[in-house]
């Protein structure tokens, strides 16, 4: 009798090893049942059933006898057939990758982020809040990052706008001494203005293009709850057009200004200068410390999308009033995270409305 000394103990739930195999040929041979296998080995009866029927192979012995061939059949565990087809599934085990199973949500979101500009977080948001895809075929926002990082997206970190040029700066904020007094500051305006809580709140302010002093500058105007965005290009970066500008928009609000326009926030650039004397009958305005910048955060995350079609350096009075428009289009139905993946367009509407019928009532 063969004796076997195995003094390995077995660990449940591994795998058999290839040793183990060994043994249990050795062990079939010398006619042991399953069961005995299995207490030799310290392993489950059933777990030696099913290894034993994955690994028998048929065998055909052939034998002459009175001038005759006959070929007699039988089976016989082979622990290397075994083995090889343990490998062969282990290689082909685990669940497929998340993006090999959902082709269509890839190809989807390359087109929203190459042709339209969107961020990872912004496709991933929209696609679950409009039930576009099955759930369990989704990526959260992190995992779109990871697949953009190792090519699985046509998407690369050069085509993401911001990814490229985040500060990592600290963001200790240090207030300068105010320089320009153009009215009311910002410490008077009401608390629900900073909350977000009503409509009709905006900041205002402009984005320069080339720099040189005969190029146009776009007039920006932010809602602060619905982050609706108005885009009007001026004829320069000083007080007469914008107080042009703000007059014709005054004029085409007409009886709707109440309901669209109350208090807006500034900052204390001299274009800003008239701003006060042309709206003090309208509406009130305040003006923001000056270098305090994320006194109007709205303003500056909005230009950074703004950025996306008009880099720094570029001449705004080569961007056509067409292109203007398609710009403030899209970013009033670009989905954000803050509004629960709708758009400003969608929060803007609803809240006119809900305005205007609490006006009318």
């Amino acid at each position: 009798m063969t004796q076997l000394h195995d003094t390995t103990e077995s660990i449940k739930g591994k795998h058999l090893t290839k040793a183990e195999r060994a043994q249990i040929e050795i062990l079939k041979q010398e006619n042991y049942s399953n069961r005995d296998i299995a207490a030799r080995l310290g392993r489950a009866p059933q777990t030696i059933n099913n290894e034993i029927k994955r690994g028998t192979v048929r065998q055909i012995r052939r034998q002459k006898q009175n001038g005759k061939t006959y070929d007699y059949e039988y089976y016989v565990y082979d622990p290397g057939y075994a083995q090889t087809r343990y490998d062969t599934h282990r290689l082909h085990s685990g669940r497929r990758p998340k993006w090999s199973r959902s082709n269509t949500f890839v190809d989807w979101a390359d087109t929203q982020m190459l042709d339209h500009h969107w961020s990872p977080d912004a496709v991933v948001g929209a696609a679950k809040q409009r039930d576009m895809f099955p759930a369990e075929l989704m990526p959260c926002t992190t995992t779109l990052y990871n697949w953009i990082d190792r090519h699985i997206m046509r998407t690369k970190n050069i085509n993401l706008s911001e990814k490229p040029s985040r500060n990592t700066k600290s963001k200790t904020r240090q207030d300068r001494e105010h320089q320009r007094d153009l009215g009311p500051s910002i410490a008077e305006r009401p608390e629900t203005v900073e909350s977000r809580e009503t409509f009709g709140h905006w900041e205002i302010d402009t984005v320069i293009g080339s720099k040189h002093k005969d190029d146009a500058v776009l007039l920006t105007l932010a809602e602060r709850q619905t982050r609706f965005e108005v885009l009007l290009k001026i004829d320069g970066k000083a007080a007469q057009p914008v107080t042009e500008a703000i007059e014709s928009l005054v004029e085409r609000a007409g009886d709707h200004m109440p309901s669209l326009f109350k208090p807006i926030t500034s900052d204390n650039g001299s274009e800003f200068s008239a701003l006060h004397d042309t709206l003090k009958a309208v509406t009130d305005v305040y003006f923001a410390r000056p270098f305090a910048s994320y006194e109007r955060g709205t303003s500056e995350n909005q230009h950074k999308l703004i950025r996306r079609f008009i880099p720094k350096g570029q001449s705004i009075s080569a961007v056509s009033d067409r292109q203007i428009q398609r710009i403030q289009r899209w970013m009033n139905d670009y989905p954000r995270k803050i509004l629960g993946y709708r758009t400003p367009h969608e929060h803007f509407a609803k809240a006119l409305n809900q305005t205007q019928m609490a006006h009318s009532a």
